[in-house]
């Protein structure tokens, strides 16, 4: 396992799997680098798939005692900086989607394009947005793994649960509360001055059509504050859409990427 280590002593755990343009996965707010374990392969073909453990997730180690949103957009752009090339593209999902807008409001010299899936603008929370929902998803991670079939239905769609009924039990071998995990709580629920029509580089937003957590019309809105962007929403698939249905989301982010790549050689 390659581990970069951040000028704050803080070791980031990533996996780097393929050849070709860089592309940087980066997961949502208590996941890890191993929920894109059924993505990876269908884009290793095409890129240099490299998915990373964010502070306080995974195999990462944190050396601070806060981080916040500016700090984890810092953290990934570190992480490219030390990588062939020092940028790429990059997708980021859910929460890792507010990493991403933050990478390329920060850092657009990191960014050559940029995709974004079941996610919402910043600078405003979920909370703010989508709040009842918000609320009883919180109640229900804290009472994992007991609460995990009823926590699957706010991340995967009824009829696709009743299909492939193994993921109801997704979420319960997800991590016991912690200090550490206390932590990430804070860092993902911290506010921001940063505004999501500050992006600039090319930007493709994924929704998912039976999201319940981050609605579909939440992703599609960002279209109003990202100057060119294009939004595309996937009927079926809920708010892990790349577990769900990996092939859809390669598809898109394949033919998203593979065009700048075209452009450039014209």
């Amino acid at each position: 396992m390659p581990v970069f280590t951040h000028p704050d002593g803080t070791q980031t755990a990533y996996d780097s799997v393929g050849a070709g343009p860089l592309l940087l996965l980066i997961h949502g707010a208590e996941g890890t680098r191993r929920s894109f374990g059924r993505l990876v392969p269908l884009l290793s073909d095409h890129f240099r798939v490299v998915s990373y453990d964010q502070r306080d997730c995974g195999e990462t180690q944190n050396s601070a005692a806060i981080a916040d949103l500016e700090r984890l957009s810092d953290d990934a752009s570190e992480l490219l900086a030390a990588l062939d090339g020092g940028f790429g593209f990059v997708f980021g999902t859910s929460f890792g989607g507010r990493v991403a807008q933050a990478l390329a409001i920060r850092h657009p010299e990191r960014v050559k394009r940029l995709a974004l899936g079941s996610t919402w603008a910043v600078p405003r929370t979920l909370a703010e947005l989508n709040g009842n929902v918000a609320a009883e998803v919180g109640k229900l991670r804290a009472a994992l793994p007991a609460s995990a079939p009823q926590l699957a239905e706010y991340f995967f769609p009824s009829d696709f649960l009743a299909e492939q009924p193994a993921f109801r039990q997704h979420f319960a071998k997800a991590p016991i509360r912690s200090e550490r995990s206390e932590r990430r709580g804070k860092a993902v629920g911290r506010a921001t001055t940063l505004e999501a029509s500050q992006i600039t580089v090319k930007t493709l937003l994924l929704a998912g059509g039976s999201d319940r957590l981050v609605p579909a019309e939440l992703t599609e809105a960002m279209k109003l504050d990202i100057a060119g962007s294009d939004c595309v929403v996937l009927g079926r698939l809920g708010h892990v859409g790349y577990i769900q249905s990996p092939q859809q989301v390669a598809d898109q982010l394949i033919l998203f990427m593979a065009d700048a790549s075209n452009k450039e050689t014209v």
